[in-house]
């Protein structure tokens, strides 16, 4: 048996595509269906490598008796949030509306006409079987009431989150930052790192925003926090300490026992996180994360090519974490003599340090340092034996069954994966994670333009007619992994590449009463809301991204247009950011620079990509890159010549070029001690 769902390519879409229940794919035919009949249309959302969604599935989706109800009553539609997120955004926010709460599995609940009035996340078999009954009844007796609520409730969603434009200018100073930050800081957990709160998410872009502050405003809290925020992830559990990669968040307060599932997303923006990190405090763990992250993308994560996929599942063998965890037992069969060091450095107990399992996910709590001199050994011997047995385990492990790999290839989280690996490349001068990148701008340009527009997710068959239009996340996200590439190699055609996205996206999703982005094209498809994303989450809004890119293209094209949107945008969101730094740590970002100033700084001539290396051995995170030995942006108008010289600019003005880099390192430094 299987229902339309079989037709579809979305891994998660095929996973219910068995289900005795009756599922549509988003489209026409089902809302055309829902309106003819009068039925209420329900709408499933979740993700391929979301536990409680197969959960629910196995519970109650693959049950005929609750099929029977679903299918009698509802028009039941299954969508992938991560190729239609602006419907989840819809039904997210209804959700939480009406509950307080949000997740996924997402079921909402609808009228015909689209318009939510119930809905939830996670439900057990027979809590799902009373909903449907009498969600069906209420239809049924209580039409006016159903559409009463459905019509106060959508007014709620269309209000959430949109913004006035603000037109009184604001003089930005430190004080502004400062004030964000000492609010922010009560919420830091200075001992186990990351907030005072369970479960713990990494968050990449409010400890980027950390390691900024810290550097400009030279605070030691900041600096504190990020560090043992860092270094406790990148010895946690949450991190892959045998392969690699870090699972999405951690279930307890010490970064210890994980929700399994590895999304790009996350790994991309903490490769971004760490190289920076180095770049700013070069402790050598942030080196082996980075390198370890990025061979576990290449390994598991990567198309032939050169895309990146999306997740990879929590579970395996329908048990979550199976795949990663390992009793002492399993560890001593592997190892044999060396099980016991081992054992010491990752913690693995006979009893098992995830309890609840009675099996070991593996942690460190102890620098090489401390445990070589513990064991009498040195660190170079101790790293040595390490290396061996973690290769060791890692083959074992590869001969388990797998977690499922959601194997979309997705036009926004590509692009954070583009800059994460130019970002690396630019901290670390590895030449293959220059390779990397390109090879993955060209597979955008080569495949995710589909008639000069950009598409959301790469399809395979070119016969395939799904909906594929790009969201505003899609452009941002690209637009700002093309601008890091031009920045690692000073090839001219990614910096044009980025500008023409950007002008698609000023014409497609800008809106001029408040000046503000939209997340859904004006020619897209045309929901019951159209949404504004202004929160930073787990990902940065797609605003705020577009806001830096505005902001650092305005200064490479000398736009003034781009500019004046940027900072608008930040004024209209400025008030906001102290009340709730952690929801708009990318803002604060973009704060930082108006405080602070941009560098640009333009290296030209024969040597100019050697200059470019030393440079970045430097923390500068208010600056742009730009030169090579050709090209026609406009600092660079009137500076070529075959001698390499640097030129340090601010607010217009070049001071004098020099030729070595310590030089151009004292010009910088000048206006921050003034």
């Amino acid at each position: 048996m299987s229902n339309r769902l079989i037709h579809q390519t979305s891994p998660y879409l095929l996973q219910h595509a068995n289900n005795p229940v009756d599922w549509y794919p988003w489209g026409e035919e089902a809302l055309a269906k829902a309106k003819k009949e009068n039925k209420l249309i329900l709408v499933s959302i979740g993700y391929s490598a979301c536990h409680w969604c197969h959960v629910m599935e196995h519970e109650s989706f693959e049950d005929q008796a609750v099929a029977d109800i679903m299918n009698e009553h509802f028009v039941c539609i299954k969508i992938d949030r991560e190729v239609r997120p602006d419907i989840d955004q819809i039904y997210m926010d209804a959700v939480q509306l009406m509950t307080g709460s949000g997740g996924w599995p997402l079921n909402c609940f609808c009228l015909p006409d689209q318009r939510p009035i119930y809905g939830g996340t996670y439900f057990k078999r027979e809590d799902w079987k009373s909903i449907l009954k009498n969600l069906a009844d209420y239809w049924q007796q209580k039409p006016e009431d159903a559409i009463g609520y459905a019509v106060r409730l959508t007014n709620g969603i269309n209000r959430g989150e949109q913004l006035v434009k603000i037109d009184q200018e604001h003089e930005y100073s430190k004080k502004d930052v400062s004030d964000i930050f000492e609010i922010w800081k009560r919420t830091f957990d200075f001992v186990d790192g990351g907030y005072n709160r369970v479960p713990k998410f990494p968050l990449p872009n409010n400890w980027q925003f950390m390691l900024r502050y810290a550097h400009l405003m030279k605070d030691d809290a900041a600096h504190t926090a990020s560090r043992i925020t860092l270094q406790k992830m990148a010895f946690g559990g949450i991190y892959d300490q045998i392969g690699g990669g870090f699972a999405r968040y951690s279930v307890d307060g010490r970064w210890h026992i994980p929700h399994f599932e590895k999304m790009l997303y996350d790994n991309a923006q903490l490769v971004s996180l760490y190289s920076e990190a180095f770049q700013y405090t070069p402790d050598p763990i942030y080196k082996d994360v980075v390198y370890e992250c990025l061979e576990f993308i290449e390994r598991e994560m990567t198309s032939p090519q050169g895309a990146f996929y999306s997740a990879i599942d929590a579970d395996s063998e329908g048990v979550e974490g199976k795949f990663y965890s390992f009793t002492k037992e399993e560890i001593k069969s592997i190892l044999g003599e060396d099980e016991d060091l081992f054992n010491i450095y990752y913690q693995v107990t006979e009893e098992g340090n995830w309890v609840e399992e009675a099996t070991n996910v593996f942690i460190r709590k102890f620098e090489n340092s401390e445990i070589a001199t513990k064991l009498g050994i040195s660190v170079e011997v101790l790293v040595n034996k390490i290396k061996d047995a973690k290769a060791k385990v890692l083959e074992a492990r590869s001969l388990r069954i797998r977690p499922g790999l959601d194997d979309k290839i997705l036009a926004s989280w590509n692009g954070m994966m583009l800059k994460a690996y130019a970002d690396a490349y630019r901290v670390f001068a590895e030449p293959k994670f220059l390779e990397k990148a390109r090879r993955n701008a060209q597979f955008i340009l080569d495949q995710l333009i589909v008639d000069q527009k950009l598409v959301r997710v790469y399809q395979k068959n070119p016969d395939q007619k799904e909906p594929n239009a790009a969201f505003l996340d899609d452009y941002a996200l690209v637009i700002e992994g093309f601008i890091s590439l031009y920045e690692s190699c000073f090839d001219e055609k990614y910096l044009e590449f980025a500008k023409k996205l950007t002008d698609e996206a000023i014409s497609e999703f800008f809106d001029q009463e408040t000046a503000m982005f939209f997340y859904t094209a004006k020619s897209g498809e045309q929901l019951i809301a159209r949404k504004q994303e202004i929160l930073d989450n787990v990902i940065p809004a797609s605003n705020s991204v577009m806001a830096h890119n505005l902001f650092k293209l305005g200064h490479f094209y000398d736009q003034s247009a781009y500019l004046n949107i940027s900072e608008q945008m930040l004024r209209n969101v400025h008030a906001r950011i102290k009340s709730y730094g952690s929801g708009y740590s990318n803002w604060a970002s973009l704060l930082l620079l108006h405080v602070f100033g941009l560098f640009e700084i333009a290296i030209t001539g024969a040597s100019a990509d050697e200059k470019r290396r030393e440079i970045e051995k430097y923390y500068i995170p208010n600056k742009i890159l730009l030169g090579g030995s050709s090209g026609t942006l406009p600092l660079l108008k009137d500076k070529w010549d075959t001698d390499t010289k640097i030129y340090v600019c601010q607010n217009k003005t070049c001071l004098l070029p020099v030729v070595e880099v310590i030089d151009a390192i004292k010009q910088i430094d000048k206006p921050l001690q003034a």
